[in-house]
């Protein structure tokens, strides 16, 4: 990004998203660590940029500073998150100290850390070193971007997404139980994709024993970590998903939790035992928000919940889904007994119903992709 004319100015936006766009090249690489992009400019020119390439790496402000050499000094930083300070325990430089020392003579964040430990130290740092700091510029793309460590530093568990496969009338399998394969090709790709930009995917020992996934993602820096729910511990021999090629949790009951450790699972494999529900009728079911903060604890900023229709139905009643992604095929399958993504006894007023809201519906193949934000009544 440089000025393409004499009176050609980028103004502070256009830096700004520059940033935002360097931050997204560390998707999947970055966690538990957020995606951060950094551009220093002066006199309407970047100087050097830089973004947080992989955890344990550099941060995006030290690269961006090393670029910049000598030409960082009076320039200033455009960063997407806070710069971070310094606090017990921080194994890499502040990166406010590194700007100061730099001597930058600004500094716009898009948004304050969502650490309630730390907001602000970053910023407070740099003003009391002289440097003019203010936040706020692009904040909600920046919100956007971070989605998932926003909720992981505020909430204390992963952001969740509903991924599902089904007919036009809601069915993710026959009466049968037939359910590859009910979307295209196209669409398959693509969620191996979307595997590939979580940290964490769940499913169902039902989903297990019904269709056999390997839960792999395309183009991943690291394979993301498998995760089933087993409460009774009724793993089936020759599961791919139990094949030990990549990382897995086998949840189970405190009840199940010797047997498990008894099978003679691969060295990949760990075992988690977690409480079940106490409320009447929950038929033994995983607590789940026990797991996701457990998974939290994990450094899971990002769960993909692929099914089957229980669990979806588990996660929706309970309200942990933040996101939806529903493919659709233009099929009909119907039958009372057909099973479908979402079940359940269901809402009786229509006030109560979880929204889809910010929808967004688009092609794949010769399906349909409706995505957006849950948001509960």
């Amino acid at each position: 990004m440089k000025r393409t004319g004499s009176n050609a100015r980028v103004s502070p936006a256009g830096f700004m998203r520059r940033a935002l766009s360097l931050a997204r090249r560390g998707a999947g690489r970055t966690s538990p660590n957020p995606m951060v992009g950094c551009v220093l400019a002066r006199g309407g020119r970047v100087v050097g940029e830089g973004w947080h390439r992989l955890f344990g790496g550099p941060h995006a402000e030290p690269m961006a500073l090393a670029r910049a050499g000598a030409k960082a000094r009076g320039s200033t930083a455009f960063v997407t998150l806070e710069p971070c300070a310094e606090f017990p325990g921080k194994k890499t430089p502040s990166c406010a100290r590194l700007l100061a020392q730099a001597r930058v003579a600004r500094v716009r964040a898009a948004m304050l850390d969502p650490n309630p430990r730390v907001a602000g130290r970053g910023l407070s740092m740099l003003r009391r070193a002289g440097i003019r700091a203010d936040c706020g510029l692009l904040s909600q793309k920046a919100r956007e971007l971070n989605a998932p460590f926003v909720t992981w530093a505020t909430g204390g568990r992963p952001r969740v997404t509903l991924k599902a496969a089904a007919s036009l009338d809601g069915k993710i399998a026959t009466f049968r139980g037939e359910s590859k394969w009910i979307t295209s090709a196209a669409s398959r790709r693509l969620s191996r994709r979307l595997r590939a930009g979580a940290d964490a995917i769940l499913v169902g020992v039902g989903t297990v024993l019904a269709d056999d996934p390997r839960l792999t993602a395309g183009g991943s820096a690291r394979p993301p970590l498998r995760v089933v729910l087993a409460p009774r511990f009724r793993p089936p021999r020759g599961a791919r998903v139990l094949d030990g090629s990549a990382p897995t949790l086998l949840v189970v009951a405190p009840g199940a939790l010797r047997r498990a450790r008894a099978a003679g699972l691969p060295k990949n494999i760990s075992v988690l035992a977690v409480d079940t529900e106490r409320r009447p009728g929950s038929n033994g079911k995983i607590d789940l928000k026990i797991l996701l903060r457990a998974l939290a604890e994990r450094g899971v900023l990002s769960l993909l919940v692929e099914g089957g229709g229980r669990v979806h139905t588990s996660f929706l009643e309970s309200g942990l889904v933040d996101e939806v992604r529903l493919f659709l095929a233009p099929r009909f399958v119907g039958g009372e007994k057909a099973p479908g993504f979402f079940g359940g006894k269901g809402v009786g007023r229509l006030a109560k119903t979880p929204w889809l809201r910010t929808a967004r519906v688009r092609r794949v193949g010769e399906d349909i992709l409706i995505t957006g934000r849950i948001e509960q009544p």
